[in-house]
């Protein structure tokens, strides 16, 4: 089974509201009176991460990742738990985990960690408390809304090749930031909001999927770090900006660039005016 053919067969075992039907970031959950916000990533040597990659930034990415979720929900990070395989440079992992856990003021609650043969792979689940209500969904873009992304598409696929150099688009790559503050602050003006770490075609079309809508992007608009790559830098993903919709006329707490609008459904991707499809190869899936 491809992913979306596996994530469909989960959606008839999730039947809870709090489960979103899968079509979102995290799991949104009532409990005294405030909603905890839960998320849950993995990282495979070789695949989300390079055979060669400093142990140090794969702990930082594997945090900043799950944190990034909590962003689009606009929640404030409660604590992790963190599993990990044993093997080489463990004390560089651990000093990485220090690093990205004091940075982002997030308690680390627990986990586990076990010794196999094979790619080494390490699973974070983040929980966060949610700081608006409602808490931000992929499924409510509505017709007429504008469509908005935060920050440069692409920087993290140039620093594939810039690695180690300390420079903007190299750290990235290896050391992701997660925009909390910022998510914080759109959660009260935003309809639906999601991180990118897919690609932002391949996002958009899962965002307009799941409210049911058609998106309208504007190839020209769109905020690359290398114009001569852009399809490029659309596809790559590993960005972590946020993506999302509001009013046209919204007053927004954050930079963002306006990239499209959202128009009635049926649910559909238009990059100038081209209807686009998963086939046409929008972004990274396994």
């Amino acid at each position: 089974m491809n992913e979306s053919a596996f994530i469909a067969a989960l959606k008839a075992l999730a039947d809870t509201p709090a489960a979103r039907g899968l079509d979102d970031d995290a799991a949104i959950i009532e409990i005294g009176g405030e909603q905890l916000v839960l998320t849950h990533d993995t990282l495979v040597q070789g695949v989300h991460v390079r055979e060669d990659e400093d142990p140090a930034d794969i702990a930082w990415k594997l945090v900043a990742v799950n944190l990034s979720d909590l962003a689009a929900k606009g929640a404030a990070p409660v604590g992790v738990l963190v599993s990990h395989m044993l093997g080489d440079a463990d004390e560089g992992f651990v000093a990485g985990l220090r690093e990205v856990l004091e940075t982002y003021a997030t308690p680390l609650l627990g986990g586990d960690t076990v010794r196999a043969d094979g790619r080494r792979v390490w699973g974070c689940t983040a929980i966060g408390r949610a700081t608006h209500t409602p808490v931000p969904d992929r499924r409510s873009a509505r017709a007429g809304d504008a469509i908005f992304v935060t920050g440069t598409l692409g920087r993290a696929m140039l620093g594939m090749v810039d690695r180690g150099s300390g420079s903007a688009d190299d750290l990235a790559y290896r050391r992701p930031r997660p925009l909390l503050a910022e998510g914080r602050a759109l959660a009260p003006h935003v309809g639906a909001m999601m991180d990118i770490s897919d690609g932002l075609l391949l996002d958009s079309w899962r965002m307009a999927k799941a409210s049911d809508v058609r998106f309208h992007l504007d190839r020209g608009a769109i905020p690359v770090a290398d114009p001569e790559r852009a399809d490029e830098c659309m596809r790559w993903g590993d960005d972590y900006q946020l993506l999302f919709t509001a009013s046209p006329d919204a007053d927004l707490p954050v930079p963002a660039t306006r990239i499209g609008t959202v128009a009635e459904g049926p649910a559909r991707l238009a990059l100038d005016g081209a209807i686009l499809t998963p086939e046409d190869g929008l972004g990274y899936r396994h």
